[in-house]
This record gives C-alpha cells, structure tokens and sequence, in this order.
C-alpha cells in the first residue's frame, strides 16, 4: 500500500471546480511534484490532503489512516509548509519555533533540543534571536520551513516554498528537500517553477483547471512529447498573423508566448527554425535570439495544454 492515497478527490466553489475528481499515490520516501500554473488548483488540493479543507467527494488515506475519522492522526504524519508566511513578526525566530513546538505538544529539553536542531536545518542558527520582521522573505521561508519540522513529521509537504525569495535562500531551500528526502523524508512539492520539480522530484503530477492532466516520472512524462525540441525565440514584437502562420507550418506542434518569446514544439528544430525566419522577414520582424532547448516539463505542458506554464 502506497503512504499517501489520493482517491476520486473534488471540490467546488459555487460554480468553480478547483479540484476535480484527483486520484494519485505517493510511495514512502519519495519527492512527489505537483506542477502547475497559479490557480491549478494546488494549494486546494494541498488543504484537503492537511485536513484543513474538507473535500466534497473522495478520499484520503495517509499511512493506512482515512480522513475525516482519523484527521488528529494524519496530523501527526505530515509537516506543512504554507504558501503564506505562518510566523509572528515581532518574535524572534527562536520565539517563533518554541510556539509552535509547544503547539505540536513538545516541552522542557525535547523541545529545546528540536528547536536547535530546525534552526540548524534553517542555517541560521547565528540569528536566532533576531525578531522575525528584520529578516529578508527568503529568511522567513526558510523559519517556515523549520516550523513545519519540529515534530519530526514522516511528510513534509511544502506549498510553493520559494515565491519570491533571493536566489541563495531559494538554493538553500532546495539542498534542504534532497537532504531531508536522503533521510528518509517524504515529500510533496508543489511549484509552478518547473526547473524546480525537475530538480527535486522523482515523480510529477502535472495539474490544470483542477485536473491531472498526466502523471509519471520525468522521464515517462517527457516520453509525451516524443524526440520534440522548444524553440525559443525572442522577437521585437509578435503579431496574431504572424503567429497564425507559424501555427500553420509543417512540423509545428504547439506554439505560445511567454514574457516577449515565442515558444515552438517542434520534433524538426532545424527545417522549422528556417521557415520561421522566412515568415519573420516577411512580416518585418526583427528577432533578438534563437536557442534550442530539448523537451522537459515544461514543454509537456505545453504540448498538452497548449499554453505555456506561466501563461
């Protein structure tokens, strides 16, 4: 049996599904990604499985425990890592943790020794005693983090960890999942920042309108695109004709625009890069660089959904 059962699992908003009849397992031990754009319905997917949000229909099963009758059980299983900053600005970060050790029942030198040991995870035990207002995002991010793992949770499911934070606390973060996973942590990552579940995770859900569109490991998802290249380029501008015909072209899979570059999934890089450039000379379109990038996830989503991830 896998540790986390995702079964049939819905939920609406009045007339909005944000999630819609989801089923997965993740296997102990494992790094399991859910990618997909803001609004996929992840962090409603991540309510439900935390038992914070009760879901309409379907059900949940962690570590042979079923929710609703078990939820102070499942709790007790998994560790989460809100999107949101879960911290008190005016207390220090040693402050922060000593709360919600004590809110996961921890006292005396057990939860001593537990906050140490987070704010060591966190790196950044030298500003333990700084209030919490006086440190950058990625510095909350990363006390987040240490919050969710005070009481030794057997998952860690971490709600996009790294939305707006500096690059070296966002490398931080990411070293700190491989660690905790080499460990024996299970974790459930959720981002819209496909290098980062490509790095970190062995298998990925991709998740749109509410839905897994496809599910596997990467190397199985990239199979979807087949031996297909992305070709990226930058253009001064880009016209509906422009992309029409372009969109008409043999050997064009899926085209889209992202931040200014246009996107082409193509298994014939070379042939339809030279027929581009005819159309863009045409049209009087001046391109700014080309580059040839082989299939991963995002390219899967864009050959499945049409749309690039960010769009």
């Amino acid at each position: 049996m896998s540790y986390i059962e995702i079964k049939n699992l819905s939920k609406s908003y009045g007339n909005l599904k944000a999630v819609d009849d989801v089923s997965f397992n993740v296997e102990k031990g494992e790094v399991f990604g859910l990618l997909g754009p803001n609004g996929a319905g992840k962090s409603t997917l991540i309510s439900m499985i935390t038992t914070l949000l009760k879901p309409d229909s379907g059900d949940i099963i962690v570590d042979e425990y079923t929710m609703n009758g078990n939820n102070s059980e499942i709790r007790k299983i998994l560790g989460l890592v809100p999107q949101e900053i879960a911290l008190y600005p005016t207390l220090t970060a040693k402050e922060n943790l000593v709360f919600w050790g004590r809110m996961y029942g921890l006292r005396g030198s057990l939860l001593n020794e537990r906050v140490d040991e987070a704010l060591e995870i966190a790196g950044l035990v030298d500003r333990a005693k700084d209030r919490v207002d006086s440190y950058s995002g990625g510095m909350k991010r990363r006390i987040n983090i240490a919050a969710a793992l005070l009481h030794k949770p057997g998952v860690l499911i971490m709600d996009e960890p790294t939305v707006g934070i500096d690059p070296q606390s966002r490398n931080h973060i990411l070293e700190t999942v491989l660690k905790l996973n080499m460990e024996g942590m299970t974790v459930i990552y959720t981002s819209h920042y496909m290098e980062e579940v490509e790095f970190l995770c062995s298998r990925v859900a991709i998740v749109d309108h509410g839905k897994v569109i496809a599910l596997g490991t990467k190397d199985e998802l990239k199979k979807l695109v087949g031996d297909n290249d992305t070709l990226n380029i930058e253009l001064t501008s880009t016209s509906n004709k422009v992309l029409d015909k372009i969109k008409g072209l043999n050997g064009v899979d899926s085209v889209s625009v992202e931040e200014g570059k246009l996107k082409v999934i193509t298994p014939e890089a070379d042939m339809v890069l030279a027929r581009i450039i005819s159309i863009l000379d045409i049209e009087k379109s001046k391109i700014h660089s080309v580059n040839i990038e082989q299939s991963n996830l995002e390219s899967v989503f864009l050959h499945l959904t049409g749309r690039a991830l960010r769009d």
